[in-house]
């Protein structure tokens, strides 16, 4: 509890005890917040020694689609918020661990989630494997896309599924953005309130701080993609919610457009970055400036990346910027049968490996990692101990909320 409250020290007051209800759903949403409690947990366990760009936060809902600027439909790692050079094995314990949580969610058996983590680690072990096979630049150009994803699934019930989750993903555009988080009022297209999780705020001040932002991101920005930001023009922004860890962080989103018709609109996101859950156990970040270090390690570990990626800061606040809906989509592992979860957690394991080979050594990795499962064995054995440790920290939360020590917004 001390330290999830110490993140809370530069969040939005108001915000608070929404963080803490959408934690205290489930051990599952619990550990998604808790990113810096695993930290601290991992940070004396034993490792190999062989560092990569961790993301710091590889869990199974930090994982999803996304269109590249192809306009191709990838499977990435798609949040970076902690990453920093550290211990792949860090990264592969959250992911394994956060599929044994999902898995004891969803109600199945301790066998049914045993093999679903074995799933996700296998699948890393032999993908590494493969990895060390390759060269150097067919690893940095490997990519996951839907096209690889469809046949790791045993099923035609789970590709017929995957499929479905595929159009979701690409119905998800900034024309349907506008759709959804936009209303005309007073012939002015303007982002909908929808408090607390989409509104606007009555400090003239913070606007002007958005747009002092956005105007110094440009700069980061490749001349060509630059070009193309400066024909948009800014008209309107609010303060949005968004996932569980980030709730209560200074995070924008900025409605554009390129004309008076509003048909040729840009959605654009500003998340506030803070220093790493792991940066009080590997040491200070190399970058200037934690907006920085999320887009360059981004940029390390995605196959491709957001074109509108970049990063500022502003007085004492760090951000980064990307687009808020490009084919996005992130899966719902709440629904998930026990075959399907298995399946998303190896390829969950497969794109993290892909990740990690490409700023790591994979032929080092491959060989400390071995051809048998003794490994995977071992990850899971910790990953059971990690979510009973998980489960007595949930209720920790749940009691400090019951007793009124600890405020919470619970079911939004």
């Amino acid at each position: 509890m001390a330290i999830l409250e110490d993140q809370n020290r530069r969040r939005f007051p108001d915000l608070i005890p929404l963080r803490w209800g959408r934690m205290v759903a489930s051990p599952f949403t619990f550990y998604r917040g808790a990113a810096a409690v695993m930290a601290a947990d991992l940070a004396p366990t034993p490792v190999s020694g062989l560092d990569v760009q961790v993301c710091g936060d590889a869990h199974l809902q930090n994982f999803g689609l996304f269109a590249s600027a192809e306009r191709n439909l990838l499977f990435d790692v798609n949040d970076f918020d902690e990453t920093l050079p550290g211990p792949w094995e860090w990264d592969v314990k959250r992911l394994a661990a956060s599929v044994e949580l999902a898995a004891r969610d969803n109600g199945f058996s301790a066998d049914e989630a045993t093999a679903a983590t074995l799933q996700s680690v296998a699948a890393y072990r032999i993908w590494m494997s493969l990895m060390a096979d390759q060269s150097q630049l067919d690893v940095w150009y490997s990519k996951i896309d839907i096209h690889s994803i469809l046949p790791m699934l045993p099923s035609t019930e789970e590709q017929k599924r995957s499929l479905k989750f595929v159009e979701r993903a690409r119905r998800h555009t900034t024309l349907q953005a506008l759709d959804k988080l936009t209303e005309v009022v007073d012939g002015h297209r303007r982002i909908a309130d929808n408090p607390p999780i989409v509104e606007h705020l009555p400090e003239l001040t913070t606007y002007h701080a958005v747009h002092m932002v956005l105007d110094r991101y440009k700069e980061t920005l490749q001349e060509d993609r630059r070009l193309l930001l400066e024909r948009f023009e800014i008209v309107d922004i609010a303060r949005k919610v968004v996932g569980v860890g980030s709730v209560g962080t200074h995070c924008w989103i900025a409605l554009c457009t390129a004309d008076r018709e509003d048909d040729d609109p840009l959605f654009l996101q500003i998340k506030e970055a803070n220093r790493s859950v792991m940066e009080p156990w590997l040491g200070t970040s190399s970058y200037a400036t934690h907006g920085e270090r999320v887009v360059v390690g981004q940029r390390l570990m995605q196959a491709a990346s957001d074109m509108f990626l970049g990063w500022t800061r502003f007085r004492e606040r760090h951000y980064y910027i990307r687009q808020l809906r490009d084919m996005k989509g992130s899966a719902v592992v709440s629904t998930m049968s026990p075959t399907l979860l298995g399946s998303y957690a190896g390829v969950c394991g497969v794109t993290l490996a892909r990740a990690h080979a490409r700023t790591g050594d994979p032929i080092a990795i491959s060989a400390y990692l071995g051809e048998n499962d003794v490994f995977d064995k071992a990850i899971v054995s910790f990953s059971k101990d990690y979510a009973d440790q998980t489960e007595r920290d949930h209720a920790e939360l749940r009691a400090a909320i019951d007793s009124g020590r600890v405020e919470a917004l619970e079911g939004i």
